[in-house]
């Protein structure tokens, strides 16, 4: 069994090495706080095993372990101008077996580092067994649902929602959302802070497990983030409308099976 309190202590000792008077930092430490409870959630919603469900716990809290020495490092969260914060987190947690601060059962850790090594790419590797498969996708759930946490709370600026609200909608960015498709970043032509908000609402066909889509539906987080924004274009304005309307009967899809 994982002593989770303990773990929590060591993980706050980590991140407090680096300058937590930055913003970016102390909410990558909050961030990491939220995600091991929504792992949490999602995995005893899922009905596993005690036993399971703290692995799911412990990947949670350790997921972004490698985000505090990166941006320490390059000054930015962006893994295309940087370094792949996923395989960055292995690294670091194998440095003199770190990883045993955390967990000392042995079996686990491989789990522990396939989860977070795919919980930040476009897609999961291939090969992996059912089990490695099923963590992967929890993580990349509680993460995402995070996100969009913070793109209610935290995410777009004054400025930010200035652009947004002027903004033409993309539609070849549209027709991907209507094909229940996510969005690879690295293949766009275009940028702008409205394809960002788009790219992120299209985590949703990413998701895998319906107690994540119940998170998202009982907490309104679809109608939560569109109100954030008035777009001043008609057309885009009501293409949104759309969009959202279409989201929310994806996610009432989604948890009735």
């Amino acid at each position: 069994m994982i002593d989770l309190d303990k773990a929590e202590k060591e993980f706050i000792k980590y991140s407090e090495k680096f300058n937590l008077e930055d913003s970016h930092l102390k909410r990558k430490q909050l961030h990491s706080l939220r995600v091991r409870d929504l792992s949490s959630q999602i995995a005893q919603k899922m009905k596993l095993s005690d036993e399971e469900i703290q692995i799911a716990t412990l990947i949670g809290l350790l997921h972004d372990i490698a985000r505090f020495e990166q941006f320490t490092q390059y000054g930015t969260f962006r893994d295309r101008e940087s370094i792949d914060h996923g395989d960055l987190g292995v690294k670091i947690l194998k440095k003199d077996d770190y990883i045993k601060t955390y967990i000392e059962d042995e079996k686990y850790k491989d789990i522990i580092y396939v989860a977070i090594k795919n919980h930040n790419k476009y897609k999961i590797e291939e090969g992996l067994n059912p089990k490695q498969e099923m963590f992967c996708k929890i993580i990349r759930d509680a993460d995402k649902l995070d996100i969009f946490y913070e793109a209610i709370d935290i995410f777009y600026k004054e400025k930010e929602i200035e652009e947004i609200n002027k903004s033409i909608v993309n539609n070849k960015i549209l027709s991907k959302i209507y094909e229940k498709k996510t969005i690879n970043r690295n293949e766009l032509t275009e940028r702008g802070k409205l394809i960002e908000v788009l790219v992120m609402l299209a985590f949703l066909f990413d998701m895998n497990y319906s107690a994540s889509f119940e998170i998202i539906y009982k907490q309104k987080y679809i109608n939560r983030i569109f109100q954030r924004f008035h777009f001043e274009n008609e057309e885009t304005k009501h293409k949104m409308q759309q969009i959202q309307k279409f989201l929310n009967q994806y996610v009432e899809e989604k948890i009735k099976g």
